[in-house]
């Protein structure tokens, strides 16, 4: 089995910036491919980004330019740096872990406003 905690949701002023952090526990984090996916009310959960064992990273067009996704792991740890953030950005984040099988963390809410 594997859990995620994600950390560093709350609240931020359009323009500001965030760090997300999700910590895994079990075996193989270094061969699993990470990402990060959010959900806002009343829609779908979307992908906005991942990263692969070799580091190659995909983002959702939207976050292009203003989010990074690192790992590191040694600390079974990936980030999400969110800066220039948006109300469009508002949403719960969720991280998760692909190999073999999916796993997702309980969630940390974004709320972006003024």
């Amino acid at each position: 089995q594997v859990q995620l905690v994600e950390s560093g949701g709350g609240l931020v002023q359009p323009g500001g910036s965030l760090r997300l952090s999700c910590i895994a526990s079990g075996n193989f984090f270094s061969i699993a491919t990470m990402g990060w996916y959010r959900q806002a009310p009343g829609k779908q959960r979307e992908l906005v980004a991942e990263i692969i064992t070799d580091g190659k990273t995909n983002y959702a067009d939207s976050v292009k330019g203003r989010f990074t996704i690192s790992r590191d792991n040694s600390k079974r740890t990936v980030y999400l740096q969110m800066n220039s953030l948006k109300p469009e950005d508002t949403a719960v984040y969720y991280c998760n872990w692909r190999l073999w099988t999916d796993y997702w963390g309980q969630g940390t809410q974004v709320t972006v406003s003024s």
